[in-house]
């Protein structure tokens, strides 16, 4: 299952089903590591890609779990497990996170009620003219005029501890 936020593109992960759990393996709970994501449908135009994964009900302020741009178009996934470097295979930069490291850092919620994870993905018109390690505030504001189509989907998690 995926969504579609804008003219046909989707997001999809088998690693989860968008609006249900996260497992616990993509969580700061078990090994911490990416979950798969593939995408189609992408606009004719689209030079590369950026992904957001965040946390809209952490305490306070929405929480930035990932930071993926410069995708190039010719790829349409993302494996599970995508390593914290600078660069990735094929030339994908990775940003800063809110827990103020290099790339992914899963869900880590306090106790309560579950928290939604959102992976937002933007087909772009353009490679984004950044180094990497910048923050989500500094790809968001580079995208603005370069945004094709978007796409999303959610997942929850609570911790039980």
């Amino acid at each position: 299952m995926s969504i579609t936020v804008s003219k046909g593109l989707t997001l999809s992960s088998t690693s989860f089903e968008p609006g249900k759990e996260i497992p616990v393996k993509y969580t700061c709970d078990g090994d911490d590591i990416s979950p798969q994501l593939s995408w189609d449908g992408a606009p004719e135009g689209t030079e590369t890609f950026a992904l957001i994964m965040d946390d809209p009900d952490a305490p306070g302020r929405v929480f930035t779990h990932w930071v993926l741009y410069n995708i190039p178009a010719s790829r349409n996934e993302l494996p599970e497990g995508v390593n914290a470097e600078k660069f990735i295979k094929k030339g994908c930069s990775q940003g800063v996170n809110d827990f103020r490291m290099m790339g992914y850092g899963g869900p880590c919620p306090p106790p309560g009620k579950p928290h939604r994870y959102r992976f937002h993905l933007y087909a772009l018109d353009t490679t984004l003219d950044l180094p990497s390690g910048v923050t989500k505030s500094a790809v968001l504001e580079a995208m603005k005029g370069h945004i094709l189509a978007e796409a999303e989907i959610i997942g929850l998690y609570k911790r039980r501890k």
